[in-house]
Parts: C-alpha cells; structure tokens; sequence
C-alpha cells in the first residue's frame, strides 16, 4: 500500500511538496482554509497564476489519482499526537495521519505608531492580496513603507491596477541596501535581474531611503502620513498605506503537536524534520526566505518524509534558496527604531483598544492580559503579542488549542 503524506497549507512549499510526493508515488491530502491553491503569494487559484512555476505543479497535481485537495477547511488543532482537527462549514471532523508536513506559511509584522489602526492602514501584503481580490485602487494615492523588497512587489502590483504611487519609503540606508545589491551581484544575479525591472517599472516614483512613517492621520480614514528622513519631517496626502514590517511565521499548529520553536519559527533539522519524528515543515513557517525556498524546502521535505532521498540538484536548489534568504535577514532585518515609534497613547491591541501606556505597567502578557484584556479579541493575540515583545520584552504567550476560533461541537469532539 502506498504511503500517505497529510500536508497543511497550499502555498509554493505546499504544492511543490505533493508534487514531489504524488511523483513519488504516495497518496496526498492536502488541506487548505482557502477554496483554491496558491496561499497568499499564488493567491487566485489556477488560471490566475501569473506564475509558470505554479501552473506546471498544479498541472501534475490537479487530476492525479492519488491527490486529494480538502479546500474551505482550516485546521484549527491537533487532536491528539497523530490526529487534525479540521473544521469546515459542514461541521468537525478528525483526520488521522502517518505523516505530517506542515506548511503554515507566515502572516505579517505590524509594529504599532500613531494612526495605524486607521482604515487604509494595511500591510504590504495584505494590499496585494485586497487588490488581487477586487479592491478599487484607479487613481488613489498609495504609501508603500517599511523594509524590504515586498516594499517593491507590493508598489508594482497598486501601479498594474491604476493607483497613484505617491511614494516608496525604504527603512533601510542607501549603504545597506548598495550592500545588499553587491550580494545580488555575486551570487544571485537572477534576482538581481528581478530587483532591476521592479525598479525600472516604479523609476518615476519617489525612492525614500533610511525614511520611516512615524504618523497616519485622519478622521474616519486615512488623509495623510508624515515620513522622517534626515532632512526632517514631510507631509504625504493618500488613501492607502502599505506598511511592511517583515513576517512573523505561522508555528501555532507545529505547537499544538509539540513541536520546537526557535527564534520564532518552527525548528527544523536539514531534513527539513522538526523535532517530533512523523512531522516536517517547509516555507515560510520556518523562517523567511522567498518563494525559491519555500519551493525547495517543500520537495526536500516531503521526499524525506517519505523516506526518499533529493536529488543533488534539489540539495543545490536548497542551499541557493538558503543562501539568499541568509542575505535577506542580514539587510532586512527589525530595526531597533521602529520601537521607538509607538507612544504612549498609541494603540497596541487594536481589537480592544490597549494603549501602550495601559501595558506599560506590567511585567508580562499574563498579567497585562489579565488586567487590559490585551489579545482577547477576535485576533487572540497574532498581532498584538509581537508588538507587546517588540515594546515590552514579554514572551509571546503558547499556542493553545484550539489555535483558531471554532465551534463547541468541533471542540467537543477532542477526547
């Protein structure tokens, strides 16, 4: 009998490892909160996919005999050690597995400041995914700010649908960005490549670097934002701000399993194995690194959970795709500034409106939870217990069970 491999998320690590899984000859379920594949970089479905890479694995995947895609349903806990707990609108269900390969993937960093929870205040992935949803952005005036090359995708993606790019500030100094452009030069000159024509495409747009927004203003919506440089302060009128802060990986379910987390993502050994035996993780959920490695560390990952060993030009994929996602994280990384830019009146936990002043008090997210109610609104904590990390220092609190909102009667059924 053919081994089965149980995989959660559908994103670039999800379906290049049932690729390689379903070529491999073992059955696949993949299990997805989504309708159709893709995750938040291939958002869509196929037939949307600007992305040759994912229209050949869906090719393989869509009609093979031993694929299952479970869609609509999210994994909202673990059972017990060898079994999900999915829930979906027809209700609960427990699904026993063998193997497990975790592809969570990441959500975004907000680092509070004045005016952020303002609507038109959104991540920068988050705008892509609204306008790749249908969000009427012709002729709006859009911020993209914060650090990194998201900064880039994000800025082409609101000019493609007709908005008005007001500006792109960049955190980062010229010099660290000229560094980083030098690795590109050395090592990954396709990227390089990729780098030049996002440029080429936003060239008529203002480039700000070693810039930060320190304040969004408005009445019922975002008006203006006020961006520092070293020249002072300068007023931008928009509709929209992108803000990209970095990501924070999605481990809650690897948790809810036992599994080690290290520097907030799930720990993972060259076999891309966490530390519970029958379960493996890949992409974004164990540490940033770009689509190249998520795609990697999905092959590499379902082939040694089926016992199977990569080719040598998977092994090499993987050490390129690491080697730049190391490049990354040395020139993109959270700034200690950006702590500075929450105030005491600032709003941290936007789902029940705690101030930074409110939290400042206490010693650690219990006790400020118990006295703020900080991360007990619908969000629970994701993202209101990074910034209260970044600001106060606390440990973000443990995953719990369920690790999303669900029914009594899909909870019920846990023994």
């Amino acid at each position: 009998m053919n081994p089965t491999l149980h995989i959660v998320g559908s994103g670039p690590a999800g379906l290049a490892a049932a690729h390689a899984a379903v070529l491999g000859g073992a059955q696949v379920c993949l299990i997805d909160d989504h309708r159709a594949a893709g995750g938040q970089v291939w958002r869509g479905g196929p037939g949307t996919w600007n992305a040759p890479a994912a229209d050949a694995l869906w090719a393989t995947l869509q009609d093979h005999p031993d694929f299952i895609h479970v869609r609509d349903t999210r994994v909202v806990g673990a059972a017990d050690a060898r079994t999900l707990l999915l829930e979906s609108d027809a209700g609960g269900t427990r699904v026993p597995f063998e193997r497990l390969l975790l592809c969570t993937g990441a959500r975004e960093r907000f680092v509070p400041f004045p005016g952020w929870t303002l609507p038109g205040v959104t991540g920068a992935g988050g705008l892509q995914a609204l306008i790749k949803g249908g969000l009427p952005v012709r002729g709006r005036k859009v911020v993209v700010a914060g650090s990194g090359p998201l900064l880039l995708a994000s800025a082409t993606t609101a000019l493609a649908a007709g908005a008005q790019v007001v500006a792109i500030v960049e955190h980062q100094p010229r010099a660290a960005l000229a560094r980083f452009g030098l690795g590109l030069a050395l090592r990954h000159h396709d990227k390089l490549r990729q780098a030049a024509q996002l440029f080429a495409q936003l060239r008529p747009i203002p480039y700000l670097t070693d810039a930060l927004v320190v304040e969004a203003t408005g009445d019922a919506t975002l008006r203006t934002i006020v961006v520092e440089t070293a020249r002072g302060r300068t007023a931008y009128d928009c509709d929209l701000l992108a803000a990209a802060f970095g990501l924070l990986p999605n481990t809650e379910l690897g948790q809810a399993f036992g599994c080690a987390v290290e520097r907030g993502a799930l720990r993972v050994d060259e076999r891309q194995q966490t530390t519970v035996p029958h379960i493996w993780a890949a992409g974004e959920c164990t540490g940033g690194g770009g689509v190249d490695q998520a795609l990697a560390q999905g092959r590499v990952a379902a082939l040694h959970a089926l016992g199977l060993a990569p080719s040598g030009a998977d092994l090499r994929a993987l050490r390129r795709a690491q080697d730049f996602a190391a490049l990354l994280a040395r020139h993109f990384a959270p700034r200690p500034a950006w702590r500075a830019l929450c105030q005491p009146d600032t709003i941290v936990c936007r789902c029940e409106d705690v101030t930074a002043a409110e939290l400042a008090p206490w010693r650690d997210w219990r006790e400020a939870k118990l006295a703020t109610r900080v991360g007990m609104g619908p969000c629970q904590g994701s993202t209101c217990a990074a910034a209260c990390e970044q600001l106060f220092g606390w440990a973000p609190p443990a995953a719990r069970i369920p690790i999303l909102p669900a029914r009594a009667a899909t909870l019920a059924s846990i023994e």
